[in-house]
């Protein structure tokens, strides 16, 4: 059974990597994955977080101030500890010179890190599930964005389908661990706190 779902997981990552591969994807694809890095969109992430602190009242001060352990918790149980436990290498890796997969398109360079889970998924889950648990209106939109940078880890050829699969999953969990953490102890201990803190609300206190 191990064998023939990892078959179907090389199977698939083909699919994306190969199959689907052409000359637009071939110059989105990293700008996808490594969106976050972009200086540009570092400065514009860096002044929507100073925004929702500034000027979005109780339900952006309560997203702003979560963002920071949320991220800080997904990376670290993600890289830190699942990474290193499951130790599994990346499709693009050498074992002994020999590659793990071969004939990849490879469109950015492969990186020393595990492979299960990926952290670009876990991450951006993570947030999404944050973002969409408060403004439940744009729900589609982050979780979609959130696909889309998990599914460019294939298309780039550093992560198996798996890889992104398992890594949504984990980073949902740590996004809805997190806002029930918060929930439960703003209403015991800040009860005055606003009630937009509370995801289950849909009126601001502004």
């Amino acid at each position: 059974m191990i064998d023939f779902l990892s078959s179907v997981d090389v199977a698939v990552f083909h699919f994306i990597n190969g199959t689907l591969a052409n000359p637009v994807g071939d110059v989105l694809w990293p700008l996808i994955t490594d969106w976050d890095k972009l200086l540009p969109v570092r400065i514009v992430l860096v002044c929507v977080w100073l925004w929702l602190v500034v000027k979005g009242g109780a339900r952006g001060r309560t997203v702003a101030l979560l963002l920071i352990p949320l991220l800080f918790l997904s990376d670290k149980l993600n890289s830190s500890l699942i990474k290193e436990l499951i130790a599994r290498p990346r499709p693009c890796h050498q074992i002994g010179g020999v590659p793990v997969v071969q004939g990849i398109h490879m469109l950015v360079d492969c990186g020393s890190g595990k492979s299960f889970p990926s952290s670009h998924a876990v991450n951006n889950f993570a947030v999404a599930t944050l973002f969409a648990s408060y403004y439940r209106k744009g729900r589609w939109a982050f979780f979609g964005w959130a696909a889309l940078v998990a599914l460019s880890r294939p298309a780039v050829g550093v992560h198996y389908p798996s890889d992104i699969l398992g890594g949504a999953i984990l980073g949902a969990v740590v996004g809805i661990a997190v806002v029930a953490g918060w929930t439960m102890i703003q209403r015991r201990f800040f009860p005055r706190w606003g009630v937009a803190e509370s995801p289950e609300e849909t009126t601001v206190r502004q």
